[in-house]
Order: C-alpha cells, then sequence, then structure tokens
C-alpha cells in the first residue's frame, strides 16, 4: 500500500467523524431551537435525549450510511450477522476487559493523584439521575450501535483498507476517543487525561471487531460497558451506603 493510499485513508476517517460530530450538533441545535420556539422547556434530560437520538443517532448513522451510499458500498460492508457463541464470548471478554483496563487506568490517576475531566452527561445524572437511567437504556439501543457503527464499521474499517489491524485499530480508538472532547468539562489538560484513558476501552472494542467482523460485538460490548459505568454512578448517588 503506497504513502499516498495511506493518507487518503487517514484523512478520509477523520474527515467522517469530524463531519460525524458536525452533522449531529447542527440537528441537535436545530431541534433544540425549534423545541424552545415552542414554548417547551429546555431541560438537562430533555437536552441529552434530543443529543442521543439526533446527534448519536441520526448523526452518526446517517453520515455512515451516506458514506456507504457514496461508495456505492452494500450494508454488509460494515459486518452485520446474527451473534454466534463465539461473538458472545468476544462480547463476554471485551466486556470485562474494557471494564479491567479503566479500573487500572483509574487506580494509576489515583495513585498519581492526575485529575480527570468529568463528563457532562455524567454530571447531569449527578443532579438528576433519571439522566442516569437513561443513558443506561440509550447505552444498549442508541450509544453503542450509533458510535460502533460510524467508527468501527465505517472509519475503522476504511482504515484496514490501507493499514494492517496493529496500525489502524489504535488510530480509529484516538480518532473515536478525541471526538468526545467536547463531552468533556474542565482544563485542557484533564479533558486529554480522560481522552486517553478512553482510548483503552475503545481500543478492545476495536480488536473484537477485528476479531469477529461483526459490528454487533462492538456494539453490545460498548453499551454493556457504558451502561455499567451509568449504573454504578447511578447507585452512588441513590443508595445510601452506611459509613
Amino acid at each position: 500500500m503506497t504513502a499516498r493510499a495511506i493518507a487518503r485513508a487517514v484523512l478520509v476517517a477523520v474527515g467522517l467523524a469530524v463531519v460525524g460530530v458536525g452533522a449531529g450538533l447542527v440537528l441537535v441545535l436545530a431541534v433544540l431551537v425549534a423545541v424552545e420556539a415552542a414554548g417547551v422547556a429546555v431541560t438537562p434530560l430533555r437536552t441529552i435525549a434530543v443529543s442521543l437520538v439526533f446527534a448519536t443517532g441520526l448523526g452518526f448513522g446517517g453520515i455512515a450510511l451516506l458514506y456507504l451510499r457514496t461508495r456505492d458500498l452494500p450494508v454488509a460492508y460494515v459486518g452485520l450477522a446474527r451473534p454466534s457463541w463465539r461473538d458472545a464470548l468476544a462480547v463476554g471478554a471485551g466486556y470485562l476487559g474494557s471494564l479491567l483496563l479503566v479500573a487500572v487506568a483509574g487506580a494509576v490517576l489515583m495513585r498519581t493523584d492526575t485529575e480527570a475531566a468529568p463528563n457532562t452527561a455524567a454530571q447531569a445524572g449527578l443532579a438528576d439521575p433519571s439522566v442516569l437511567v437513561l443513558l443506561m437504556v440509550a447505552s444498549l439501543v442508541i450509544i453503542g450501535p450509533g458510535e460502533e457503527l460510524l467508527f468501527r464499521g465505517i472509519v475503522q474499517r476504511r482504515l484496514r483498507e490501507a493499514l494492517p489491524a496493529v496500525a489502524a485499530i489504535p488510530l480509529a480508538s484516538i480518532i473515536f476517543a478525541a471526538i468526545h472532547y467536547l463531552s468533556l468539562a474542565g482544563a485542557p489538560e484533564a479533558r486529554i487525561v480522560s481522552i486517553s484513558v478512553l482510548v483503552l476501552p475503545t481500543l478492545v472494542f476495536g480488536v473484537v471487531y477485528e476479531l469477529t467482523e461483526n459490528l454487533v460485538v462492538p456494539a453490545l460490548t460498548h453499551g454493556l460497558y457504558n451502561a455499567t459505568l451509568f449504573g454504578l454512578l447511578y447507585l452512588t448517588v441513590t443508595v445510601d451506603l452506611p459509613m
């Protein structure tokens, strides 16, 4: 593969991520403006619900489908199949592996007293636990499928056309983690720390996709991983533990 082909694949991958995020933001802003103009209060819960549907769902999904249509590729390009027992094992291993990696990273951050940036949606959940319930459900039905469709099924798959898996998976993971910069709060240094940690579970999602060639596997792995984190946060907010 020539350097020109590799550079083109990287530029297309980054461009798809940027366009996907941009399209999602435009859709969300348009809907929120329309909702406010209709006299409906724009609460944090409603804002997150709109963001999930119109950014992660329609924005990411729409750009992914538009890319397939532009290249005249079938939906089968991303790899969709009924999960087998092997796929189910990959989901389980990926789920446990991603949680373990993040737990280790969290322990290192605590040990080194390194500050990480909080997620704005999680912050909203601390104030209103119903946000966390929404995010738990959305992790499985919108976040996992929507983000994996674009970033594994399209971005990683496009990179794999020009690069070996050992390069394509980390690169796709970095692109995916980097687009979360806007969803974080705090100083730039803290955001970069959080993005670096986010790369770890994303590597797992990329690996299970590479091994199974079935988009359902990373979508489920990602969804279960996110739902678990939001669920744990929900418990810390709602359950009074004895001191």
